[in-house]
């Protein structure tokens, strides 16, 4: 799915990752699930790309919904994977942190767990090699990345800022589609381990400036950061 020329999304509202396109490459950003590799494959075939293109991929944090294809494309194709120190016990396999009890609905949940289920999520590949990132690093990809720390979500939650394209991707940082209720528009996510510091932590956002806000779950935003984070703000009160 085209959002600009330079700029793509592959999944849906669902599930989702994305694709910075330049001259130079390709980034990728999160890897969804195992079952969007083929999506990747068509997009980039759309573009005339394929997967010798893509010169690094960047992890938000390490959930099994967002690092999908990822062990594949590094194990395969040789594309470094990235993640925040934080979270790479997580990208791993390692324990995560117990949540509190979420809100839903049962045709949401159903949803997303049959979606999930349809593009590989009961069959996670567990990173095995990674690149650490501690925040604040400008990357040497394919639009020059920029990792800004985004504690709450996970320990290693990120958020990551591409100038060239005027997008933010923020992962699980908000969501634009709770994806157990079903419920739209710029949101905390669920599942995350410190609501608190996650609502903190938004604030973080604001000096990119950026038009496209684009999360993990959820349709993008193109009404700015600002708004956005606004609108995150109230939600949570």
């Amino acid at each position: 799915m085209e959002l600009t020329p330079a700029l793509h999304r592959i999944g849906n509202d669902v599930v989702a990752a994305y694709l910075v396109v330049t001259p130079e490459g390709v980034t990728v950003i999160d890897a969804g699930l195992p079952g969007l590799h083929s999506e990747l494959v068509a997009e980039l075939a759309s573009l005339g790309r394929s997967l010798s293109d893509v010169k690094g991929l960047v992890l938000t944090h390490g959930d099994g919904d967002h690092i999908g294809f990822a062990e594949r494309l590094r194990r395969d194709h040789g594309v470094p994977v990235y993640i925040h120190a934080g979270d790479v016990s997580r990208a791993k396999g390692g324990p995560k942190p117990k949540n509190a009890k979420q809100s839903m609905k049962l045709g949401a949940m159903l949803g997303f767990l049959a979606y999930s289920l349809r593009k590989g999520g009961a069959k996670t590949t567990w990173l095995t090699e990674v690149i650490e990132l501690h925040g604040g690093e400008t990357l040497d990809l394919p639009g020059s990345p920029q990792i800004i720390a985004m504690p709450g979500h996970s320990e290693g939650s990120v958020a990551v800022f591409v100038p060239s394209v005027d997008a933010v991707f923020v992962g699980d940082a908000l969501t634009t589609r709770h994806v157990l209720t079903g419920q739209k528009g710029p949101a905390p996510a669920p599942f995350t381990d410190e609501p608190a510091q996650a609502l903190a932590s938004l604030r973080a956002l604001l000096a990119t400036g950026a038009t496209w806000v684009l999360p993990g779950h959820g349709a993008p935003w193109s009404g700015g950061v600002a708004a956005a984070v606004a609108a995150v703000e109230a939600a949570a009160r």
